[in-house]
């Protein structure tokens, strides 16, 4: 089976606008490459992701689906299952590579040190065991067995932490509600006030009431303890609303990655503009604008730059050569042809109109229904070896980013604070 083939140099992001100066970072991913095997070849489902996240630090991973960020939460608690492996690079927690240790100093780590806030929390609870024997089974595992009344009384703290009343650890899961198994799920992730929490797409299923008490119960857990966090999620205006740092991912990759401030006014890559304009504003009536096109199918992405087929930009060398990550700012990384000939990144060109009363397709481009070569069969292919296995392909969806969630009031009043 082959391995990933190598791919263009990247450059760490090693700052941010509240690092700590001197300070080691708490969380170090350097070229994580996972992969997931078939029988007509390796799909890169992560391919040579790079960054950096300081104790306290809030990351929000966003793109479309099929982009790698589930793929990428699994990875970074080394929980990727055949068909996929972890195929190079290192995840280094606290000084410690976590994809080094062996399976009992890994199960020493989880929950104490890394923990994983999973989507889906019905599926993540046990549904014959009640709430408090599942959070105190999680804190014996590692701090050995204690006193029943001294656990019950930390149960109930924990819970009262994320909002939720003593009577709550006596319930079992398919007793509460959709927020509150989520919080519940939160309890138990943070009850051992981890270093790095990873939260993949925590408010999936929930309606955006309850999205915004969830991510508000995360911000408070998280600052209590001190943590940092990776937020793995689809909807820009929630992402922007919590994160200090957005990375974006599309076909594997990490395509941009920089302060949410300043990406948000000024982003440098392509793909990052188009999701910022596909989320609704209140103040325009009309279509949603989208993004044309689909996400390429992971066996047969096309050559030079993944996102050349969809791009507005695009230029002979984009369809030619993949793009290395560089610097385009303070603690800000792209990996995009424009730089750096471009200090930031230029108006559209005048063939392409983003229209939001116009058909979601890009005036002068013929990109709309076109199929690129092989496309279908690789897709079908895909399917039928990792379908059941729940490995990423790409697919249609989630063009106009945020739909379900903060519309674009929201993002501009987020630099009140989270």
């Amino acid at each position: 089976m082959n391995e990933p083939s190598p791919s263009p140099a990247v450059v760490p992001v090693t700052s941010s606008p509240i690092a700590t100066a001197g300070t080691a970072p708490i969380l170090q991913v350097q070229d994580l490459q996972v992969a997931y095997g078939t029988s007509v070849g390796d799909v890169r489902a992560v391919d040579h992701v790079s960054f950096t996240l300081q104790a306290g630090q809030r990351l929000g991973l966003i793109g479309e689906s099929g982009s790698g960020k589930t793929t990428m939460a699994t990875a970074l608690m080394r929980l990727t299952r055949p068909p996929g492996r972890i195929a190079g690079g290192k995840v280094i927690l606290d000084g410690t590579d976590l994809l080094q240790l062996d399976d009992n100093a890994l199960r020493k780590v989880r929950l104490r040190e890394i923990a994983l806030v999973p989507q889906g929390a019905m599926n993540s609870l046990n549904p014959v065991m009640r709430v408090e024997d599942q959070m105190i089974d999680a804190i014996v595992a590692h701090e050995g067995k204690q006193n029943g009344k001294a656990l019950s009384a930390r149960v109930t703290a924990q819970l009262a932490r994320v909002g939720l009343p003593p009577q709550v650890a006596r319930r079992y899961p398919h007793e509460l509600s959709g927020g509150m198994k989520q919080r519940t799920v939160m309890a138990i992730s943070t009850v051992l006030n981890p270093k790095v929490i990873v939260a993949d797409e925590p408010t999936s299923a929930l309606d955006v009431v309850v999205q915004r008490q969830v991510m508000q119960t995360l911000g408070r857990i998280q600052e209590g303890i001190g943590s940092a966090v990776v937020l793995i999620g689809h909807d820009m205006g929630l992402i922007a609303q919590f994160a200090d740092l957005i990375g974006v991912m599309y076909a594997g990759r990490l395509v941009e990655f920089g302060p949410v401030d300043e990406m948000l006014l000024s982003p440098r890559h392509p793909y990052t503009r188009m999701l910022i304009e596909s989320i609704p504003k209140l103040t325009v009536k009309g279509r949603l604008v989208g993004i044309p096109g689909l996400p390429p199918a992971l066996l047969s992405l096309p050559p030079g730059c993944s996102f050349s087929p969809r791009c507005p930009y695009v230029f002979d060398r984009c369809r030619t050569e993949a793009p290395a990550s560089q610097p385009v700012g303070s603690g800000r990384v792209a990996a995009c042809h424009l730089y750096p000939d471009n200090a930031t990144l230029p108006p559209l060109p005048s063939s392409v109109v983003l229209d939001p009363n116009a058909p979601l397709a890009m005036v002068g481009t013929a990109m709309e229904g076109v199929e690129e070569p092989g496309r279908a069969e690789a897709e079908a292919t895909l399917a039928d070896e990792l379908g059941a296995q729940g490995a990423p392909h790409a697919a249609a969806g989630d063009s106009a980013m945020g739909v379900t969630g903060l519309a674009q009031s929201d993002i501009d009043e987020l630099h009140g604070g989270h």
